[in-house]
């Protein structure tokens, strides 16, 4: 049996359409220009630009970013109201809208005020391609678009600043997660109704209830998404022959892709809070450098288990024994075989069948039994994905977007699946403002939904020992900035996602009202966090959440705000979980350098240092949030003046000399 931790890091961590049979390989790493929409370049002024590693506002005052995720719903429409158990036209990939994700436009103030009160003045908002495009190809969701435009005018009236992510997990709704319209699947020749009979994945609407914990990782490793991730990467090698309307299928995913967040950065180009996008959430390289089709994946993953070959066979009509695994207490639990697609049913709508079948990776002998022909179809000469393939379409999607705003920054992460791969290399690529926004969570909590402080996992590896556990994670966010450095030259890192589960010990909170162990959680998080003087923006704030559904998608639940705890309306702190960990304190604008700073929310005491070099009529703001001070505070200052505007909550500091400075915050 393997150990149950070393588990957490592998989990966790009718359009035109032709494929022709092929049995040729052709040669790898061929790339073509995609045709974008000529669109005239309209600049605003941005509320937060870059230099050098540091974000910086219009006065030249470096920025410290605190952020959070909206929110964690908007993975899915808003109407008809469709969380992710909802099994009743699911199908409907076309009559559906995402107008109102995050919440309704005239809701927008109070979510937003309680943001701003709560001291996260930077969102990292969650679009969807299929909210954009999901009516077909070239149809935009101008209502959506428009909807857009509008909440985040309303977030700049709140001086909250934006960066747009292009959100998705596992490809789509329809193969496990979000993101990419139903068309793009059945462009390929895909039926997406029979992906839960045959493994290509593993779906929460289609499945019902009860959706088993943290199942959802597993589709990255299935038929239907590393298909799919691998045709927009690669298809112009791999799929060669697999053709819409006369494209390769990778130009004609890339070219739709990226034209819808065109139609997005058009809407909001003249928000100067608008100031960066992202260029895609957690993608997945698919099936690309896999040393062979015949073996499991690298990793352990819960549920049915099939080899990329097994897959195959599933998707094409074939039934099959598949080994089965559960997530036990301290191990995987081994489910022996199970059978899979008994009704021998096809994901395929061609006759051809199965894209890789076409393309000769494997086939049916003369005594018609399915045979490997090319184990090694999507091996890599250099095992470099990110050379040949990522780092070329987040160029094409960076100047596309930069052609709208050439002062937005882009934000590319790490591709985390099926294994993670390193940053790209993008600082050659140094007309663009590249950011890294890549994700670390505490998977211990995550998975296991239980607070150990005493137990972490970095690289497969166990830690024991609370010290040993929280020296291991800043390293881990240390390390981060290095490579943000060694890869995209001198310049900032953004954590872009960490949280943790509100749902610990089966909800125990929810009955009792105590979030103390959630509390501890979440505080330590932010330490680790702010020890490395790391950028952020939190998962996730959830303006629908509540505590049978969570945030509505695959059972997460770890939404900062809930329904179910908010008891008075009035109070715009009521709903709020875990706040005293959450609502920090902190440096928002520094005139200088930050060196440190640091949040004790027992004793309620925040202390910074700085450094300046010269001295300016700007100050340094620092917020203080109502929920913990009241606007009563005790200040120690190394030398300087002091002011406090009780409208924003921002202490502002003033020092007399250059050099460092100390100031330590105390409610009284």
């Amino acid at each position: 049996m393997k150990n149950f931790l070393i588990i957490i890091a592998l989990v966790f961590l009718s359009l035109s359409s032709s494929c022709q049979s092929s049995y040729k390989h052709l040669q790898k790493h061929h790339s073509s220009e995609l045709t974008l929409k000529s669109v005239p370049v309209v600049k605003a002024e941005l509320n937060i630009s870059t230099k050098g590693d540091q974000f910086v506002d219009p006065s030249g005052r470096t920025m410290f970013l605190r952020g959070i995720n909206l929110g964690g719903s908007s993975k899915v429409p808003y109407s008809p109201r469709m969380g992710s158990h909802v099994q009743e036209n699911f199908f409907n990939g076309t009559d559906i809208s995402f107008v109102g994700r995050p919440f309704p436009l005239e809701e927008a103030d109070v979510h937003f005020r309680r943001l701003k009160e709560w001291g996260f003045h930077f969102i990292r908002f969650i679009v969807t391609w299929e909210a954009i495009e999901h009516e077909g190809p070239g149809i935009y969701d101008t209502k959506y678009l428009d909807y857009l435009e509008a909440v985040l005018t309303k977030a700049n009236e709140y001086d909250l600043n934006v960066m747009i992510d292009p959100h998705q997990d596992l490809w789509s709704r329809y193969t496990g997660g979000d993101g990419a319209p139903i068309w793009t699947m059945e462009l390929a020749g895909m039926n997406p109704r029979n992906f839960q009979k045959t493994e290509a994945a593993f779906v929460h609407n289609v499945c019902g209830d009860p959706y088993p914990q943290m199942i959802w990782f597993s589709n990255y490793y299935k038929l239907a998404s590393a298909t799919m991730f691998t045709l927009f990467f690669a298809g112009n090698d791999f799929a060669p022959n697999c053709l819409v309307e006369n494209q390769p299928i990778q130009d004609y995913l890339q070219q739709h892709y990226i034209n819808a967040m065109v139609e997005v950065a058009k809407h909001v180009a003249h928000l100067p809070n608008v100031v960066g996008f992202e260029l895609m959430n957690e993608p997945s390289s698919g099936y690309l450098g896999l040393k062979n089709i015949e073996e499991p994946f690298a990793t352990d993953i819960l549920g049915a288990v099939p080899t990329p070959f097994e897959s195959m066979l599933l998707g094409d009509g074939n039934s099959a024994l598949i080994d089965s695994f559960s997530l036990g207490p301290f191990s995987l639990k081994d489910e022996g075989k199970v059978k899979i697609n008994n009704e021998r049913l096809s994901i395929w709508k061609n006759k051809e069948g199965c894209i890789w079948r076409q393309h000769g990776v494997w086939g049916y002998n003369k005594d018609n039994q399915p045979e490997i022909l090319q184990k090694e179809y999507f091996s890599l000469a250099d095992d470099d994905f990110n050379r040949d393939y990522y780092e070329p379409f987040a160029v094409k999607y960076a100047h596309a977007i930069n052609a709208i705003n050439p002062d937005w920054f882009i934000c590319v992460d790490n591709v985390l699946f099926p294994l993670p791969h390193p940053l790209p290399e993008l600082k050659k690529y140094n007309e663009v403002k590249w950011i890294n926004g890549s994700h670390w969570y505490d998977d211990v909590t995550l998975v296991k939904k239980k607070y150990w402080p005493f137990l972490g996992l970095v690289d497969g590896k166990i830690i024991v020992g609370s010290s040993a556990v929280r020296k291991a994670y800043e390293k881990v966010l240390s390390d981060m900035i290095d490579e943000t450095h060694e890869k995209y030259g001198n310049v900032p890192s953004l954590l872009g996602e960490f949280g943790i589960p509100f749902d610990l010990n089966k909800g125990k909170a929810y009955k009792t009202g105590n979030f103390s162990m959630q509390e501890k959680a979440l505080d330590r998080c932010f330490n680790i966090v702010e020890k490395n003087n790391l950028h952020y923006t939190l998962w996730n704030y959830t303006a629908d959440n509540n505590n049978k559904r969570g945030d509505h998608w695959n059972g997460e639940d770890l939404s900062v705000f809930s329904l179910s705890q908010q008891s008075n309306k009035a109070d715009i702190n009521s709903g709020g979980r875990a706040l005293d960990a959450a609502v920090r304190p902190y440096p928002k604008k520094i005139n200088g350098v930050l060196n440190s700073y640091s949040w004790d929310y027992k004793k309620q005491q925040v202390n910074i240092v700085i450094t300046n070099k010269e001295l300016s009529d700007y100050p340094t703001e620092i917020h203080l949030p109502p929920y913990v001070f009241n606007d009563e505070f005790y200040v120690y200052s190394t030398d300087g003046d002091l002011a406090y505007d009780k409208k924003e909550n921002v202490l502002m500091y003033w020092p007399k000399s250059v050099g460092q400075h100390q100031l330590v915050i105390t409610k009284k």
